[in-house]
């Protein structure tokens, strides 16, 4: 059974105390690493006090939010990892989206069955270049550190300052700020469910096994969400019908992404013919399940045009590339039958004599030694490109066995149209039965291209294009550095052991230990007796 994301966050009022208690091995049983993005705590102390010191001005009531924090599940098998990598993979991927500091840890709970990471993170940015300003005369703060316009009001019946009351004088600094307000992000409601798809995307791309996938449902994303039926629900049907017209618009949608339109569009076509008609209908009619099937039936049609127009643009690029390549082969191959009948009149012509220029040689010159670095290694991400690149071949495949069926279709269904006259009957009810089968194969084939990726335990084509796209940066990352090491260090890089199968060494050998001491142990026992 597949598991759900688990993400949750929380609002700090001690920002000083819960960074020492998540970093502390003194109060964590399995602490294993602990990374900071700006290691040095006095920011810390400066970001709580800036944000004490802005609570109090605005004199709103209730606790200060120093910071906030995500608490973040992992798959058990991350404890595979190495902790310093995982723990930054996971934070700098945060900061390099939201461009904040994090202090985080890596945490197991007391019987190791909760392998998680505590990330706090900064509401605010350091500025560049700290602002101050300058008293341009002498200013009075009362016992509150409200501003008054003169001294009189900060002194008691004997003349002196009260206690609790300041001057600040001309020139002073009486105000500097290190820090920008309050990032209005991570005060809506949406930024845990966008941080939750974030998350899991990210988990996703790391796992070492396809059972370790999470799921989760992004309710921003082009997808319709499918009902839970329930036992003994007198809806059933209705609920039934319902989830069948959204699972035929997820299945648009997969091909969709297969074919090669963007998310983009497709969410903005959702949002359009969808999700705003319905609100429209609701308004006017209510509530009626068969006029939302009417609206969801034309954003299919719609969206299924767009597909024929990306896809035709597809085979005619294709058809272009094809015929160039051709037209460079012809090429290629005419050059070289000149340049051999160049080379045959040459033949009989006598070589001309080459002086040999002497180079310049140090003899005394020492060969400086360079310390050879290790060859550039995969991660495990780019490790699972060429297994994703096989899954991307058969998806485009079935999109393209789709297309040519629909096109048999439109071909059948013009026959069909100009298949008029009083003796035709018979040719269109052959039409018609070539139609309905085709109709048939088109719909199977479309729930079969959806399969594909679920065979693989993704809960859709785009978390699985999502991984893919991510795989193929790093893999052609790893193929740059690796290319770039065999120029530089001479020879070629072999390729390093994939993760899984260290995995799978690392487990035999413990196995064989593990064997090995029951039979030292047995003997033992033996020699007692």
């Amino acid at each position: 059974m597949k598991r759900n994301s688990f993400i949750e966050m929380a609002k700090l009022h001690n920002l000083s105390g819960r960074i020492t208690y998540i970093s502390s091995r003194a109060k964590q049983e399995h602490l294993y690493e602990v990374y900071a993005t700006e290691p040095d705590r006095a920011f810390w102390r400066e970001l709580a006090k800036c944000n004490q010191k802005e609570f109090e001005k605005s004199g709103t009531n209730g606790k200060c939010i120093e910071a906030r924090e995500l608490m973040i599940a992992l798959p058990e098998s991350f404890i595979h990892y190495d902790h310093d990598y995982l723990l930054k993979r996971m934070v700098d991927k945060f900061k390099e989206k939201y461009g904040v500091e994090c202090f985080a840890a890596l945490h197991h709970n007391k019987r190791k069955t909760n392998l998680h990471i505590h990330m706090i993170f900064a509401e605010r940015k350091r500025l560049e270049q700290p602002t101050e300003k300058v008293a341009t005369r002498n200013m009075f703060y009362d016992e509150q550190g409200r501003h008054v316009r003169t001294k009189k009001e900060i002194l008691d019946g004997d003349g002196n300052i009260r206690k609790g009351c300041k001057i600040i004088k001309k020139g002073e600094v009486y105000e500097r700020k290190i820090f920008t307000t309050k990032d209005g992000r991570f005060k809506q409601e949406s930024f845990l469910d966008v941080a939750k798809v974030f998350y899991t995307d990210l988990i996703n791309q790391m796992v070492l096994y396809d059972k370790d996938r999470l799921s989760i449902f992004d309710k921003n994303g082009p997808y319709l969400a499918t009902r839970k039926v329930g036992k003994n629900n007198p809806k059933a049907e209705k609920i039934k019908a319902d989830n069948e017209i959204r699972m035929e618009w997820n299945r648009a949608v997969d091909r969709a992404i297969v074919s090669g339109v963007s998310e983009t569009e497709v969410v903005e076509l959702k949002k359009m013919e969808i999700t705003n008609k319905v609100k429209e209908s609701v308004k006017q009619n209510g509530s009626k399940s068969e006029l939302f099937g009417d609206i969801v039936r034309a954003a299919i049609a719609l969206l299924e045009r767009l597909i024929v127009k990306v896809m035709q643009k597809v085979m005619n690029a294709a058809e272009k590339i094809v015929g160039k390549a051709v037209d460079a082969e012809k090429e290629t191959l005419e050059k070289t039958e000149s340049d051999i009948h160049v080379k045959d009149e040459q033949s009989d012509q006598p070589e001309p004599e080459w002086k040999k220029i002497p180079l310049p040689v140090n003899l005394h010159r020492k060969e400086v030694a360079t310390e050879r670095p290790s060859q550039p290694k995969p991660s495990a991400l780019a490790g699972k490109y060429p297994r994703l690149k096989e899954i991307d071949s058969r998806l485009k495949d079935q999109n393209e066995a789709i297309f040519e069926r629909e096109k048999k279709r439109d071909k059948l269904k013009k026959e069909l149209s100009e298949c008029t006259g009083i003796f035709k009957g018979s040719r269109r009810k052959e039409l018609q039965q070539e139609l309905n089968e085709i109709d048939i194969q088109i719909s199977s084939m479309k729930k079969r291209l959806s399969s594909i990726v679920k065979e693989y335990k993704f809960d859709s084509v785009q978390a699985f294009y999502k991984e893919f796209d991510a795989a193929k940066r790093e893999y052609l990352d790893y193929k740059a550095a690796r290319t770039e090491w065999e120029k530089t260090y001479g020879g070629k890089a072999t390729n390093p052991k994939s993760i899984r199968e260290q995995l799978r060494q690392k487990e035999q050998r413990v196995k064989q230990r593990e064997a090995g001491r029951v039979h030292q142990t047995r003997k033992k026992d033996k020699g007692a007796r």
